[in-house]
Order: structure tokens, then C-alpha cells, then sequence
């Protein structure tokens, strides 16, 4: 039997004209949203904001990570009117800062890497004051799709890594733990980006595991550092093994800062691009 979700990671249905109005500008310009797609807990109160997390590259995703709720299945190609669309959206909802993000696309040669790329020359074409975040999967670890991020300069990038290192096979058994972090070492030592990356906590990991991983994105040059709670999207996915309580997410947040790391967020429902201007 699945444990009852507490109450404070519970949010209330939203259903105002910022909203609606977000839903009907994604809705125009056929674009996806990792807000619905991976039913995040915090999407009304985006909304509300006039903001959503583009998802990318399709809905179908070439890995099947135990903790997502987004499908794994065939991809369809590429759709070369997304950057486009992307752009006219951040431009349509008035965008400060967007936030781009996508599905895994190993089908491809560079994982999408250019596909990101021109999304980015979009928005600058189109709204050049944007501030854009990217949250990228981790491309095998190619140099040359790395060295293409690069070149479109995001003002961050983020890779997650998702999940203690003794967990990371069980959670992601198609990606890897050293990969991830080379990926972020690269873009930081190369390409001089200021780097992002978070992880989930309830899967089993212990303190000590959680200090480590902190150690280990420390040590590979991130800059913000993002912990939140995992809540199971359905039975098909890993079960909790724990809900940490408010206070230890308190605990969590001098543990951060006292590694080095001055820019964090950290809490129950703290979510890769959840408030992420804030952090910039």
C-alpha cells in the first residue's frame, strides 16, 4: 500500500485567468510543458506566474527512468518549427527568464544538441533581453554535443544528477553517475557557464550519501544546487522510502552552505526549475 502523502506536499488546484492564459498560449503553439507531462506539484502556482518549463523535442522519451512519469517510447522526428514556437511563447507570456528543457533523445546523433541550440537563437531573435535557462539530458557524455551548448551560451545550464550515486543504477539504470558529472565539469571548465543541477531525495539514500553528492557537484564547479522531495507518480514507479519533514530540509540547507555552495534550493517541493530566476 502506497504511504499517504503528507499534507504539506500537498497543492491546491489553481484555475485563474494567468493560468488559463498560460494553457491557451502552450495550447496555440502546440508546445509541451514538463509541467504536465511529469505532473510536477508546483504547476498551478507557475501559472499563476506566467510561466511554464518548455519541454522539448517531443513527449516520448528514449530512457526509462524509474522515478518519471514522462513515457518511454519511438520519438517522432524532430519538429523544425519548435524553436520558433518556443520563442513566440516566451514573447506571447512576456518571459523574463525562460527555462527549456527535454526529453532524452539517444535516437539522435548529437541527443538534440543543436535542436537546443536553435531554440535559443530564437528567443534572442525574438526577445534578446530573456534571460534562458536549459536542463539537458546528459547527451552520452559527447564532447561535440557539449561544445554546441556551449556555443549558444545559455545564461545556465542544467544537468541533474537525480539521485545519490548507490541509487543512481536502480533509479537511472541507462544512465550514469560519472557521466553526469563530467558533463557538468565540462560546461563549467570549457564553456565557463554557471552551472546547475539537483537531485531527489526519498529513494533511500542516507545523510551521508546526501553530502557526498553535494561534495561530488561541488567538486565538478556547480554553482546552484537544487534538493527536493520524490513523490511516486504511480505504482508502475520506485516507491518512497521516506518523506523528510520540514526541518530536515532545514538541516539540509546549512549542509549545502556550509559545502561552498551559496545559491540552493532546497525543500519538500523544490523542484530543477522550480523559481529559478530567484537563483540567478
Amino acid at each position: 500500500m502506497r504511504e499517504r502523502l503528507p499534507e504539506y506536499l500537498k497543492r491546491p488546484i489553481i484555475d485563474t485567468d494567468a493560468t488559463r492564459k498560460v494553457r491557451k498560449t502552450l495550447k496555440n503553439r502546440c508546445l509541451n510543458t514538463v509541467c504536465e507531462n511529469a505532473r510536477c506539484p508546483n504547476k498551478n502556482e507557475c501559472y499563476t506566474k506566467n510561466t511554464a518549463t518548455f519541454l522539448i523535442m517531443g513527449n516520448a522519451c528514449t530512457r526509462n527512468c524509474r522515478y518519471c512519469n514522462i513515457s518511454c517510447a519511438r520519438p517522432k522526428p524532430l519538429d523544425e518549427t519548435e524553436p520558433l514556437h518556443v520563442a513566440e511563447a516566451v514573447r506571447d507570456l512576456g518571459l523574463k527568464y525562460a527555462v527549456i528543457t527535454s526529453v532524452t533523445r539517444d535516437d539522435l546523433p548529437d541527443g538534440g544538441a543543436e535542436h537546443f541550440k536553435k531554440c535559443i537563437e530564437k528567443i534572442r531573435e525574438l526577445t534578446p533581453e530573456v534571460k534562458i535557462e536549459i536542463l539537458t539530458p546528459d547527451f552520452k557524455g559527447l564532447k561535440s554535443s557539449l561544445d554546441t551548448i556551449i556555443k549558444a551560451s545559455p545564461d545556465v545550464f542544467n544537468h541533474n544528477i537525480e539521485t545519490a550515486k548507490e541509487i543512481f543504477k536502480t533509479a537511472r539504470p541507462q544512465g550514469n553517475y560519472e557521466t553526469s558529472l563530467k558533463v557538468l565539469k565540462y560546461i563549467k571548465d570549457i564553456g565557463k557557464l554557471t552551472t546547475k543541477s539537483g537531485f531527489m531525495i526519498g529513494l533511500g539514500e542516507t545523510i551521508e550519501q546526501i553530502e557526498e553528492t553535494l561534495k561530488d557537484l561541488k567538486q565538478a564547479g556547480v554553482d546552484i544546487v537544487t534538493i527536493g522531495q520524490y513523490i511516486q507518480p504511480s505504482k508502475e514507479h520506485l516507491p518512497v522510502q521516506k518523506y523528510y519533514k520540514p526541518e530536515e530540509y532545514e538541516e539540509l540547507k546549512i549542509l549545502a552552505a556550509k559545502i561552498g555552495f551559496k545559491h540552493y534550493q532546497i525543500g519538500p517541493l523544490v523542484r530543477s526549475s522550480y523559481r529559478a530566476a530567484d537563483l540567478v
